[in-house]
This record gives structure tokens, C-alpha cells and sequence, in this order.
């Protein structure tokens, strides 16, 4: 969804409904999910594996644009990501840490846990958070309290990280973007990891892109979202470890 605007259905109807239609699309938007999800108490605990995982180990942590909302299994972002990167010649395996339906709040709960589940330190960690809390209207500062945890944590880890930038509704006003958009940048130069501005890059405005929820990117939109953040990912994957 490319530059300051999501799809023009969501728009239309955001500018029809007012505010409470945030709301409510955060539900069509990542599955409607509980208010917090406990860290002792996760919806579903990874299975940690001993196989080991040749070549490079990719993470997507996210909600449910990571997770493949509404599509087959074979056309979601993780798998469509790695069948790219392997075509360009990069061994990578890239995990799905996806959950529909969370903040950056509950993505901030289930770190640790959803870490152990994987077979060894992933060589690169996607965080994709954000869009939930602002369809909910919830504070950008909160949203980045938690993503600078997360990047904190990860940071401790000595882990690489490719953070994934969102945009806020124009419904929301121009106060509330201008903190929301803002935050993303200043994190990623913060933590000094790798950025990709807008994950709906290129996706934006382009119903035939969309599901018919008019909000998540059917399987052409996702190769789209993978051929443009294909180079970020690459870039980062080949930076050194931070020691």
C-alpha cells in the first residue's frame, strides 16, 4: 500500500463510518483477537524441533500479514519470501511467527517463547507490528514502547532484524499519523537495524491486489510485498553479526 494510504475500500470506508469502523476492521483486519494475550498463557506454544535447518534461518514475527491470512499455506509471505530468496541464489528457510490478531503488546508477550520454538537463533528476525494497535486507536507511543522491547530484546540476542514500517489512517487525524508513521523510522535508527518503510508497499489502491475483505493482500499483492522487500531482506541478511 504504497506511500500514506492504505487501500481506497478501507478508506471509503473508514471516512464513512467514522472511528468505530477502526474498530471493528481490526477484527477483519487480523481475526479478532483478545485484549492482551498473556505471556503465561499463549494461544499456542511453538514446538521446538531438533532438526536442524539448513542454510540461513529467516523469522517472520508478526501479525497476520506474516502469518498469511486468508490464503493457502503455499501462497502466504513466508513461503512465497522464501521460494524468492532461494531463486536469488539463498539458501533460507524463513519461519512463519505470525498471529493474527496481535498488538504489538501480545507480539512483545510471546518473544521469548515463540524464539525457543525455533530449531536455533534465526539468522535474520522480520518484525511486522502495528497495524492492529493503530486500527484500535491505541497510543503510537505505547506501539513503540513495545516495539522498542522487542528490538531491545533482539538487540541482546545479537540478532539481525529487518523492522517492516505501517501507516496510519487518515481517519485517525493528522496528529495521530504523524506520531504513528514517525516511530518506525526513529526505532530502526535507534536499535540501527535494517528498515523497510511500508509493508504494503505497492500494494495500495489496487482492489484486484486485495481480498475480499478489501484489507489483506491476496496472493499476487503478496509477491508484490515480497519482490519489493526482497533487496531489504537480502541486505540484511549479509550484514555482519552485532557483537
Amino acid at each position: 500500500m504504497l506511500g500514506y494510504r492504505w487501500g481506497m475500500r478501507y478508506w471509503s470506508r473508514l471516512r464513512r463510518y467514522g472511528r468505530l469502523a477502526a474498530v471493528v476492521h481490526a477484527a477483519l483486519l487480523v481475526r479478532a483477537a483478545p485484549a492482551a494475550l498473556p505471556p503465561s498463557a499463549p494461544a499456542a506454544l511453538p514446538t521446538p524441533t531438533s532438526t536442524p535447518t539448513p542454510g540461513k534461518l529467516v523469522w517472520a514475527f508478526g501479525d497476520s500479514l506474516t502469518e498469511g491470512y486468508g490464503l493457502p499455506p503455499a501462497q502466504g509471505f513466508t513461503v512465497q519470501l522464501q521460494a524468492a530468496l532461494r531463486r536469488a541464489a539463498i539458501d533460507a528457510s524463513v519461519r512463519n511467527g505470525g498471529v493474527s490478531g496481535d498488538t504489538t503488546r501480545q507480539g512483545l508477550a510471546r518473544l521469548r517463547w515463540g524464539l525457543r520454538g525455533l530449531p536455533r537463533a534465526p539468522d535474520l528476525v522480520i518484525v511486522e507490528f502495528g497495524a492492529n494497535d493503530m486500527l484500535r486507536g491505541l497510543p503510537p507511543e505505547q506501539a513503540e514502547r513495545n516495539l522498542d522491547a522487542i528490538l531491545t530484546e533482539l538487540g541482546r540476542r545479537h540478532l539481525r532484524v529487518l523492522l517492516t514500517g505501517m501507516r496510519a489512517s487518515p481517519n485517525l487525524g493528522g496528529d495521530y499519523r504523524q506520531r504513528f508513521d514517525a516511530m518506525y523510522p526513529a526505532l530502526a535508527r535507534r536499535h540501527r537495524v535494517d528498515f523497510y518503510p511500508f509493508f504494503y508497499d505497492g500494494v495500495v489502491a489496487r482492489p484486484g491486489l486485495i481480498q475480499a475483505d478489501g484489507l489483506h493482500p491476496n496472493a499476487r499483492g503478496v509477491a508484490i510485498i515480497v519482490d519489493r522487500m526482497l533487496p531489504a531482506a537480502k541486505a540484511a541478511l549479509a550484514r555482519p553479526v552485532k557483537n
